[in-house]
């Protein structure tokens, strides 16, 4: 009691080895159930929200950057490691190379944002290796300084609760289910492996990879 299921899960696989490998006792996975994990989902921001977090946003790199994580559905971690050759101008795709489950991807690029990350590249330096390069060391950008600037961002477009960066990626999978996308193709954009993790959207529509629209490219002042 008073344990999260993480704990009580570790607990009960030290017990059900001591079992059976240990005293060679037949375990009754009934008898001690596993807990199962509370799922908590990061705030979802509406289309107005997230345009007003990336207007109020001065610096232009970090603009971009928030811009990409929604428009494209990617976590911190990819967009940090993005490099200039993953964005595919013809395609109209950005190759995602550093994924949590190690498996490489392809995921849509907005007009949009492809706008503002050309506005970007000629005013920022015109990276040619990685896109979002850290203007201390040139390697790649601390986790940790999106996720403060994004904050910062959020809290200077005036909204009050508590929001992570992730709430990009989780805003663009939320805005496509509403807008009618099948779910196996916002499994395949977020890079999901395991489908259970696109569970929580679980919409079904008939539409093509081709016909994917980013909701970062649906018109000003959309609600969602």
């Amino acid at each position: 009691e008073g344990r999260s299921p993480e704990t009580h899960n570790h607990y009960r696989s030290a017990i059900k080895f001591l079992y059976k490998k240990v005293l060679k006792t037949i375990w009754d996975d009934d008898t001690v159930p596993a807990m199962k994990r509370e799922r908590n989902l990061p705030a979802v921001l509406s289309c107005d929200e997230i345009n007003a977090i990336i207007d109020a946003t001065p610096n232009l790199k970090h603009k971009a950057i928030i811009a990409t994580m929604y428009s494209s559905g990617l976590r911190v971690s990819e967009v940090v490691h993005l490099h200039y050759d993953d964005i595919s101008r013809t395609n109209m795709t950005i190759h995602v190379r550093e994924t949590k489950g190690r498996i490489d991807r392809y995921t849509i690029l907005s007009q949009k944002n492809l706008d503002l990350l050309t506005e970007y590249w000629y005013k920022c330096g015109r990276p040619k290796d990685i896109l979002f390069p850290s203007s201390w060391t040139g390697g790649y950008l601390d986790i940790a300084s999106v996720n403060q600037f994004f904050k910062k961002s959020a809290k200077l477009a005036g909204i009050t609760r508590h929001v992570s960066s992730h709430a990009c990626r989780h805003s663009f999978a939320s805005h496509l289910f509403e807008s009618g996308t099948d779910i196996k193709y916002i499994q395949s954009l977020l890079g999901h492996v395991d489908p259970r993790s696109t569970d929580v959207y679980l919409h079904v529509s008939n539409k093509t990879l081709l016909g994917i629209r980013s909701p970062f490219d649906n018109p000003e002042g959309g609600e969602s």
